[in-house]
């Protein structure tokens, strides 16, 4: 085992990007207050692990590194350096999941996605997608699913709902993303198909093959909202069945927002009154 000075260097390297300033809800008012510190615990490990992976200082091995040392950490397999918050939030999120229970996989697998974007740059395949969302997306809905005690019935459409949000913030994000961390997540044959290369995707607007190309995206993700809309009435807390009606009701509005505004021309997101909305169609689910 590499020593701490070797693996976790001489900083951390967190953000200071906070729960506001995600594109959906952490943590919201509708989570009860017994409950939003786990969920807090929960997002500062994935923002640390975030944080780590996107750090331009940082070679790809140095990263995997602390991403290997964080997961070791969690596992209580290694002692975290003191002083070091980054580190020490492997040990708060293995507190909070120990107390009720949890899995330490739902943090562990976040790890396994930061770690393939450490190493992946391109994907070929739609389905390499799906496998990645199914360990940088899904285990959050799972994680907010098991700490209300719902069941296995939810996990399918939640799934739905976590892999769609990833794949349109992915969408937003097209541009910088391969600026500033060579990343692109757009299956490259589906590119190919309409003679589109990767630095059309940096362009000042989108060409009518890179249009083609979201809206393709953009179809599959119109399925796994049809099936994420199935959640909310699955969910048995009244809080997490509200807190899941919006969110369903938020990454609706943005993928609409994506089929009729171009994401390399202008940062397509959310208003306050699509939050608004989104709370107003939720409170069907009251009951």
């Amino acid at each position: 085992m590499k020593d701490d000075a070797q693996v976790w260097g001489e900083r951390d390297v967190s953000s200071s990007k906070g729960m506001n300033d995600e594109n959906f809800p952490v943590g919201s008012f509708l989570i009860s207050a017994e409950q939003r510190p786990a969920v807090h615990a929960y997002y500062r490990f994935a923002r640390v692990a975030d944080d780590m992976v996107d750090n331009g200082q940082l070679s790809p091995a140095q990263k995997i590194a602390r991403l290997t040392a964080l997961r070791d950490v969690l596992h209580g397999q290694r002692k975290p350096p003191a002083g070091r918050a980054d580190a020490w939030s492997g040990v708060i999120l293995r507190t909070v999941l120990q107390e009720r229970g949890l899995p330490l996989e739902l943090g562990s697998d976040l790890i396994t996605a930061f770690i393939m974007d450490a190493e992946k740059t391109r994907y070929e395949h739609w389905s390499e997608l799906l496998h990645y969302c199914r360990y940088s997306a899904n285990p959050v809905g799972r994680f907010l699913l098991m700490l209300h005690g719902e069941g296995e019935e939810t996990f399918g459409p939640s799934d739905a709902l976590c892999t769609a949000l990833q794949i349109v913030n992915h969408m937003q994000d097209v541009s910088s993303d391969l600026k500033q961390l060579n990343r692109c997540y757009v299956p490259l044959p589906w590119l190919a198909a309409e003679n589109v290369r990767l630095k059309d995707l940096i362009l000042a607007r989108s060409k009518p093959g890179v249009r083609r190309v979201f809206d393709h995206m953009l179809a599959h993700v119109d399925a796994l909202n049809e099936e994420a809309a199935r959640l909310p009435g699955l969910v048995k807390d009244r809080r997490m069945r509200l807190e899941a009606a919006v969110i369903v009701a938020l990454c609706r509005r943005l993928t609409e927002r994506l089929h009729q505004q171009d994401p390399i021309a202008e940062r397509v997101a959310l208003t306050r009154l699509d939050g608004l909305r989104a709370l107003g169609w939720a409170m069907r689910y009251i009951r």
